[in-house]
């Protein structure tokens, strides 16, 4: 999908089409703002100085996406925001609004489905097709049938998405990049050397930042450069396996399927500060972020039908050292007071002397619940308990009650 974080923010406000927005950063008081001051306005009528800049951001979020218009002048996703600023600090910045975007991201994904059935979830905005027996799905090489999902996808949603049509999934994940937004592109096997030899070696997905600047160092700057190097010497340099896999890569050689289910192997909810919180003197904001993405984590798993029997913490401190720690229950659980209490202990088992900067909760080894019996799964019926645990187990030393 094209931009889809921002796609969806601008079906709400059709006004901003052409503007440079970058989606990221606050929580959701956009809307009442906007509302409370245009009051009797449709949000599509609001003028669009009306809207907050990204040059008056202050925080530490970073872009979920940006327009076609901000990427112009350098702004990216993953990007922090303050950063982002220098770069364009006229955009305007809108937060994130996930049901809106799950929303979308189900339609569209039912759309394909009906038109091509053999379908891989890769996220909420990208997914892979075999049309290999599709009726007619190799007419023009396969744009005939690329053009039928964009227009669909387009009625249905209002949204548009681009499309790489290829021999395999590495081919048709960097073909998908060539012509956006609303594009198709074609690739076939003996376009290789000329389509993508050229491309800068991060453009095959599982090359990332560290095995770029060895390949740097190692004078090879395109993945033509690599499909140069033999076999052995990729694996002499980057492993049996890895370099065995590049080497491939770069030929254009991949023979994994299009797989139709995969399980999740956990779910998880993080959040940044906006400033760096400490245990004891912000033990109340940090219990309530704490019950909140306990909370999160298990709307997520009872949504989507799962439970899980491991839970964990994820800590970021201010001098970004990373800190995890898990514990595996006697139980599956999709339970917000379980999971608030199985990560409490967790968290005894860290150092909170350390201001942080970041907090996550984490639920794995996960299974459905429907295959769990009754007496491991949580009863349906049974209000979630969350309130009764205090915010004093972020005090170092202090014991959980409840």
């Amino acid at each position: 999908m094209d931009a889809f974080f921002a796609s969806v923010e601008l079906l709400r406000y059709p006004q901003l089409k052409g503007l440079p927005i970058v989606i990221g950063g606050g929580r959701r008081d956009v809307d009442e703002m906007l509302s409370e001051r245009f009051a009797g306005r449709a949000l599509s009528q609001i003028p669009p100085e009306a809207f907050p800049l990204l040059k008056d951001y202050v925080g530490r979020g970073v872009i979920t996406t940006a327009t076609y218009p901000a990427r112009q002048f350098g702004v990216g996703s993953a990007m922090g925001m303050m950063k982002a600023a220098k770069l364009c600090p006229q955009a305007i910045v809108l937060p994130v609004d996930f049901d809106e975007v799950r929303r979308h991201s189900r339609t569209f994904k039912a759309v394909i489905r009906e038109i091509a059935p053999v379908v891989e979830d890769r996220g909420i905005d990208e997914v892979y097709i075999d049309f290999t027996e599709v009726p007619g799905g190799q007419r023009e090489g396969g744009r005939v049938l690329a053009r039928l999902i964009q227009k669909s996808i387009q009625d249905a949603t209002g949204l548009t998405c681009s499309i790489g049509v290829a021999p395999n999934k590495l081919i048709a994940k960097m073909a998908s990049e060539f012509n956006k937004p609303n594009g198709i592109s074609i690739v076939y096997p003996e376009d290789v050397q000329t389509k993508i030899w050229p491309l800068p070696v991060r453009k095959i997905n599982g090359i990332g930042p560290k095995s770029e600047a060895k390949l740097h160092r190692l004078h090879l700057h395109t993945i033509g450069d690599i499909a140069a190097q033999s076999q052995d010497w990729l694996v002499d340099n980057f492993g049996q396996a890895y370099g065995a896999w590049m080497h491939d890569a770069a030929w254009g050689r991949d023979d994994r399927p299009v797989v139709t289910e995969s399980e999740p192997v956990s779910m998880s909810r993080e959040t940044t500060f906006d400033r760096d919180l400490h245990a004891v003197r912000d033990r109340a904001e940090l219990g309530a972020i704490f019950t909140d993405l306990c909370t999160r984590v298990a709307e997520d798993l009872r949504r989507k039908g799962y439970v899980g029997r491991t839970i964990g913490i994820k800590l970021r401190y201010d001098d970004f050292r990373t800190a995890t720690r898990d514990q595996t229950l006697d139980d599956y659980t999709a339970d917000p007071a379980v999971i608030r209490r199985a990560a409490g202990l967790c968290l005894k088992r860290v150092d909170l002397g350390r201001r942080l900067r970041l907090l996550g909760v984490r639920v794995g080894k996960l299974a459905r619940a429907d295959a769990i019996p009754q007496t491991a799964a949580p009863a349906a019926a049974e209000a979630p308990r969350v309130a009764e645990f205090t915010p004093d187990l972020f005090q170092p030393g202090a014991q959980e009650t409840g």
